[in-house]
């Protein structure tokens, strides 16, 4: 029997490691020395920030499709916010001016998520323009299409994960040499 007021619990939290374990994958594969040598992304500040949110958006983006993946993929856009945060007043950034970059921050994900989305329902050239004017500051498009190789590579590989492979950490990005080299 259902009991009358199962709706007004609470939904299921991910576990903590859980958001962890995907959050490492990512930032792990953001500062693969290969995107800054071979794929020419800016070894900067800005370069490694636009290179963890395009594995973000890669991640968030499958963990939507995906029938039960809606609150796995707010903890771990929680977990990005709060560790941006934490960036932020490691760095020595003071109480007042955290907000204001938080905001900075959301405005470059929220931006560069939509731009890269719009890219993707577009010409398959469209996502490595974005990419290009993004990640790369608008130079090199040779560059930025290996980046859009490589970020469809990584979508493919998404797609092959049900759920349970998504929110073990049971799935790998591709290298990016070897999909560098595919275009």
């Amino acid at each position: 029997m259902l009991w009358p007021f199962n709706h007004f619990r609470r939904p299921r939290v991910p576990a903590r490691s859980t958001i962890e374990t995907i959050y490492g994958m990512i930032v792990t594969q953001a500062r693969e020395p290969l995107f800054y040598r071979d794929l020419g992304v800016p070894d900067t500040v800005n370069g490694r920030f636009d290179l963890l949110l395009m594995h973000l958006w890669l991640v968030l983006r499958r963990l939507k499709s995906v029938e039960g993946g809606a609150g796995l993929s707010q903890a771990l856009f929680d977990h990005f916010c709060i560790d941006m945060d934490d960036n932020l007043r490691e760095m020595g950034v003071g109480d007042l001016t955290v907000p204001k970059r938080m905001q900075a921050f959301g405005e470059a994900f929220y931006g560069r998520t939509a731009a890269y989305d719009l890219a993707l329902t577009d010409s398959e050239t469209a996502l490595a323009e974005s990419f290009c004017k993004n990640i790369l500051n608008g130079q090199n498009i040779d560059k930025a299409r290996q980046l859009a190789v490589y970020a469809r590579v990584a979508m493919e590989g998404l797609a092959r994960a049900d759920l349970a492979a998504l929110a073990k950490g049971a799935w790998r990005f591709p290298v990016p040499q070897a999909a560098g080299t595919a275009a």
